[in-house]
């Protein structure tokens, strides 16, 4: 028996494509959770506002409303070439960021400016991740290999959350962009040598289209394909009402209701990661057992109810604890999520399809700069209840509205 029939979570990597991409994602992941946590924590401080550190979360996802023109710009240009420009301007924001961190220029309004420039480019890298594994996998292993895709993201979150922090400690924040940097140029070269060859996935008629008719006519495909629909409207959802509560508030938390410094940030950081990891590797070897949209629902429900008790735990063990649980069910709501799109999208379309994907993120910065204000005026508990409250409501009547193509077991959504 072959290693890979021994451990289905190799058989992606059978591909040499994929043995670029992946370590290329992880280091990437890695440099962004390690400048999520050098920053987060360096605004919080500076500006001692809550406001602030919300104001900063959004930013970092203002490019999900041009997603849709980098879906069409990898179609037209190729899904590698793009991905390898945006890494180019990782490297480039991030020297400039050591620059101001070893200098001591570093202040809030150069930290936000340079923080836009990410916002704009950043939130589309895991559009194009998904779209070239997408392109290079053959279809029995795309569960697996989203799977395994995933585990990039989420093992960064657990080393990058505490080897920035960890860095910045002993360090200073200086030389601990300068490892941010090695990771991001490391990430582009590996990332040159991503992809099999190029796919004309376009027809004759969308080689000439204007980007607004190319633009038009995704979200009108998106639009008329029910589970499609479905789909966005519960990203939307969970960006809006569960990210913020165990994404960027995870630094109010720390800080102001369990009395830590930043390496508590990392732990709380790393322990929704950790689970989310153990759930990728779950997926990794038992994908192919994985109806996509009931686990899709189910799972967003009971992250959800996680997010409810979380928001009242004033315990830090007792909240890493949970944390983790509901790293474990996001990963069963979310890569799954990924699986569907990918399957269920007409090859033209897909990376327009992606790309709108990626504009239901944009909930998050709208939870965040919702929830801000709300924490400051009322309390993260009554903040988090309220959000959690909504995201329950909501996915259940999503699910009841689309059952027949989100819970029926023969509808394509649901294909194993």
């Amino acid at each position: 028996m072959s290693l890979t029939a021994r451990v289905p979570a190799l058989a992606p990597f059978q591909i040499k494509s994929f043995r670029f991409q992946w370590p290329a994602d992880l280091l990437a992941s890695w440099a962004f959770e390690m400048e999520g946590v050098i920053l987060g924590w360096f605004v919080l401080v500076s500006t001692g506002s809550v406001l602030a550190l919300a104001v900063f979360g959004s930013l970092q996802f203002l490019g999900t409303l041009i997603s849709p023109l980098f879906g069409m710009a990898g179609d037209r240009i190729g899904n590698r070439n793009l991905l390898c420009l945006m890494r180019a301007t990782y490297v480039a924001v991030a020297a400039a960021l050591m620059v101001l961190f070893l200098t001591g220029l570093a202040a809030p309004a150069p930290v936000f400016a340079l923080a836009t420039i990410m916002g704009l480019v950043r939130p589309s890298d895991i559009t194009l991740r998904n779209l070239l594994v997408g392109e290079t996998m053959p279809a029995g292993y795309l569960m697996r290999a989203m799977g395994v895709s995933r585990t990039t993201a989420d093992s960064a979150r657990v080393v990058g959350a505490l080897s920035g922090a960890t860095l910045v400690a002993l360090l200073g924040s200086g030389v601990a962009y300068l490892a941010v940097c090695v990771f991001y140029a490391a990430s582009l070269a590996l990332t040159l040598n991503v992809g099999i060859r190029r796919l004309r996935v376009l027809g004759d008629g969308d080689v000439h289209a204007s980007p607004l008719q190319a633009l038009r006519e995704g979200f009108a495909y998106v639009w008329s394909t029910p589970d499609m629909r479905a789909v966005m409207m519960l990203a939307f959802l969970v960006n809006f009402a569960a990210y913020p509560l165990v994404g960027s508030l995870l630094a109010y938390v720390a800080k102001d209701i369990y009395g830590l410094d930043q390496t508590g940030l990392g732990w709380l950081i790393a322990s929704f990661s950790a689970g989310a990891l153990l759930g990728s590797i779950v997926i990794s070897t038992h994908g192919a057992h994985i109806r996509p949209a009931r686990s899709m629902l189910a799972c967003a429900l009971i992250w959800f109810a996680l997010n409810l008790v979380f928001s009242w735990i004033r315990v830090p063990l007792w909240g890493e604890l949970v944390l983790f649980v509901a790293g474990f069910a996001q990963s069963f709501c979310m890569i799954p999520m990924a699986v569907l799109l990918l399957r269920v999208a007409d090859p033209r379309f897909r990376g327009r399809v992606m790309g709108v994907r990626m504009l239901a993120v944009y909930g998050m910065p709208v939870g965040l700069l919702l929830s801000g204000p709300l924490v400051e005026h009322a309390g993260f508990a009554a903040t988090g209840s309220l959000f959690s409250l909504l995201g329950i409501g909501f996915t259940l009547l999503i699910g009841v509205y689309w059952r027949a193509h989100l819970w029926d077991a023969t509808s394509s959504a649901n294909l194993r």
